[in-house]
């Protein structure tokens, strides 16, 4: 079985150029290991794990698998507290919390943190092949002993001055994030309001752009988006949404339902519910808080607020206040096994490259 290009598989040691998305949150040992072990790239979303959890974590993804995994983190400034945004924060959400009968609102704190050198040490100390980061890439010491380690680098952009900086910053390939990609915006350079192209207009720019692999992402669900990727250039695909609806996603019943139910209309970027720019299933939350995402704390101080709402609603089997991320091609989305879902991606990937879409 052969692909257009082989630059990502050498790079990475994987069999198929896919990577399932290190989606935090959602991602679990069990769907790592399982999508490492039919061929591709596994991925643990780390971002908002202590470092005890991550070590738990990849630990257990070891133990499950012997080829490469991948794991990631957020490399995003530190929020600034604003006390007249955290009141007004907290007078929002105040009716919901009674509704739920959750008592108080909790103050805006910050429950996780930027990549930092503590996390570096539990990293250091486990050595996965390959790390990714969000939002850019932590600061330049940080950077140099994950290189030093050997550990392949990776990280997202979502326009081609970003992924230009991230080459010049010694990335070993890019992760072009389209538009239609559920769940947070890469976002750290450009503007939110500018970096909104989609996937095909993306990727071909950032490959003339750079001199690393190109990993196609967002929109991607199926053997034909995968082909639409190398046609466009790129060496890899990462596919994120897709992978919610195995039983091995650690996400609430009530979500895979919601998303097997969804079509590209059913979404929408907002920053209600982490005070940064992600695409999600509109819900009852994000319909109510469109007017107000502008007057909520920074990243990542809103997901204290809105963490018990999310936790409450998903034990009552409601999707009114949970974080229903997902992209534009959840319409495309099917019940399996992640292995078995790895296995028909590959398989039909392969047929339209070698035949057409017939």
């Amino acid at each position: 079985m052969t692909w257009p290009t082989t630059r990502l598989t050498d790079l990475l040691g994987i069999e198929h150029p896919i990577i399932q998305a290190p989606m935090a949150g959602a991602s679990t040992p069990a769907l790592a290991a399982a999508v490492s072990n039919a061929g591709g790239l596994g991925s643990l979303g780390c971002a908002i794990q202590t470092a005890e959890v991550f070590r738990s974590d990849i630990g257990a993804t070891q133990k499950a698998t012997n080829r490469p995994i991948h794991v990631n983190f957020f490399a995003h400034e530190a929020p600034t507290p604003d006390d007249a945004k955290a009141a007004r924060a907290t007078e929002l959400l105040a009716p919901y919390y009674e509704e739920l009968g959750l008592g108080d609102v909790p103050p805006a704190i910050a429950t996780h943190f930027p990549f930092d050198a503590a996390m570096l040490d539990a990293v250091l100390a486990v050595r996965p092949q390959i790390i990714s980061f969000h939002f850019g890439l932590p600061e330049e010491e940080l950077v140099r002993a994950i290189k030093d380690a050997g550990i392949i680098l990776l990280s997202s952009a979502t326009s081609v001055r970003e992924a230009v900086d991230l080459e010049k910053r010694s990335v070993d390939a890019v992760i072009a994030q389209g538009w239609e990609a559920g769940g947070h915006r890469g976002t750290y350079l450009s503007s939110f309001e500018g970096a909104r192209a989609g996937t095909m207009s993306l990727v071909p720019q950032v490959v003339d752009a750079v001199n690393v692999p190109v990993i196609a992402a967002g929109g991607i669900a199926d053997g034909r988006g995968i082909a639409a990727a190398f046609a466009l250039g790129a060496s890899g695909v990462q596919i994120g949404t897709a992978f919610l609806t195995c039983m091995e996603a650690g996400i609430p019943d009530i979500h895979k339902e919601i998303l097997l139910k969804s079509s590209d209309d059913d979404t929408r970027v907002t920053k209600a519910f982490s005070g940064r720019p992600a695409r999600g299933i509109v819900n009852r939350y994000i319909e109510d808080m469109a007017a107000f995402e502008n007057d909520l704390p920074d990243f990542p101080l809103v997901n204290t607020l809105t963490g018990p709402l999310r936790k409450a609603s998903a034990a009552r089997g409601e999707g009114d206040f949970i974080a229903l991320w997902s992209g534009q091609s959840v319409g495309l989305n099917r019940a399996m096994p992640a292995g078995e879902l790895f296995d028909k991606l590959v398989e039909e990937a392969q047929s339209v490259l070698q035949h057409g879409n017939k």
